[in-house]
């Protein structure tokens, strides 16, 4: 996917040839911002949920030089294993008083078939529109190299904020942040000594509500997440004969009304806030059960306002059988359930309920 156009990068590439050096103007973050994203991107950090993939060490290591080059001191630190990896970084601040600031970036990226990409997905092509290619161009090896590119322009200039900026980048954000952020917060709180708030992923775009008005949306929190495995139980037989009791049938009509089953919507107070700007500036109603118009309006804001405002539940991956004429005798799906505040218990019960009778239900994370 593409990060963005890039400014101010010279030669046909984009590419910087000595990061290590600088004109000492903030012009800098933004002349080598593309190459670190691309750099980072042909790193692979592919994280497939079962500690099968590369890790993140040559990520964590690639960042910590780049740290190193302009004079700061990063720490390059382990979890559970040594290929999962981070590093972090404080920059001291021209007030020790006040609370340092968290910002914070996984180095980790979802599985990518090469099927249905434009450029190989880890080769972090810019192409000839000044576009950035890769997987993590958006998800998020593009703040991690924007982050480095501030930091890098602020060590070359001497520049110090006015409180402690604490970097952090992360593994296993992907897969559920049990090897990542959770690990730490366990086993290394020290390094997020004196953290009062915290800035990630999301929010910073801005979006045209109508032809007047743009607004800048800031996300405040994340639902939570329910990952559950459905597994639904029958009778092994021949392809060929009448079956008496299919699993996959079973499942699959679980699956249908989990995915046809239409959630309400429930207002948080930060989604109140959110709403009532915009009926505010546009002098227009929103229709939370009107998704249609909600796209048609707002474009991407509207997939945001639907499913911020309600739980989610879709199906993302079947498993079943191992042969063409063969009915197997069990059948499992996963599903990827998304809670709002206070929802959890209520949802896996109509999860369950939506499921029916026969199917079993683990909960994976």
């Amino acid at each position: 996917m593409p990060l963005a156009r890039r400014p101010g990068v010279s030669g046909q590439d984009g590419r910087v040839t000595d990061m290590g050096q600088g004109t000492g103007t903030s012009a800098d973050a933004e002349n080598e911002v593309a190459a670190l994203v691309s750099e980072l991107i042909r790193i692979d950090t592919t994280n497939y949920g079962d500690d099968s993939g590369p890790g993140e060490i040559d990520a964590a290591d690639y960042c910590a030089m780049r740290l190193r080059e302009v004079g700061l001191d990063p720490y390059r630190f382990s979890t559970t294993s040594d290929r999962r990896a981070g590093v972090v970084v404080r920059i001291e601040g021209r007030n020790p008083d006040l609370p340092a600031l968290l910002v914070h970036g996984h180095l980790d990226v979802v599985p990518a078939p090469e099927d249905g990409w434009k450029y190989p997905p880890l080769s972090g092509e810019i192409d000839e529109d000044g576009m950035l290619w890769g997987r993590g161009a958006v998800d998020m090896k593009d703040m991690v190299g924007m982050t480095l590119a501030v930091v890098r322009s602020w060590a070359r200039r001497g520049v110090r904020p006015r409180r402690d900026i604490v970097v952090l980048f992360v593994p296993d954000e992907e897969a559920g942040c049990v090897q990542g952020s959770h690990w730490l917060v366990r086993h290394r709180p020290e390094l997020l000594a004196g953290v009062g708030e915290a800035i990630g992923e999301v929010g910073g775009f801005s979006v045209a509500l109508d032809p007047r008005h743009r607004i800048y949306p800031i996300q405040t929190a994340e639902k939570g997440i329910a990952w559950l495995r459905l597994t639904a139980t029958g009778q092994s037989g021949h392809g060929s004969l009448v079956a008496i009791d299919n699993a996959i049938t079973r499942l699959a009509g679980a699956v249908t009304r989990i995915s046809e089953h239409r959630w309400p919507p429930r207002l948080t107070s930060a989604m109140r806030q959110l709403i009532a700007v915009i009926e505010e500036v546009t002098d227009q109603p929103l229709d939370l059960d009107d998704p249609e118009s909600l796209r048609v309006r707002f474009g991407s804001l509207g997939r945001v306002l639907e499913s911020t405002s309600r739980n989610t539940a879709n199906a993302t991956m079947l498993h079943a059988g191992y042969k063409h004429n063969v009915i197997p005798c069990s059948a499992s799906a996963s599903i990827d359930a998304r809670f709002l505040p206070d929802d959890e218990g209520e949802m896996i019960a109509e999860l369950e309920l939506l499921a029916g009778e026969g199917i079993h239900h683990e909960l994976i994370h």
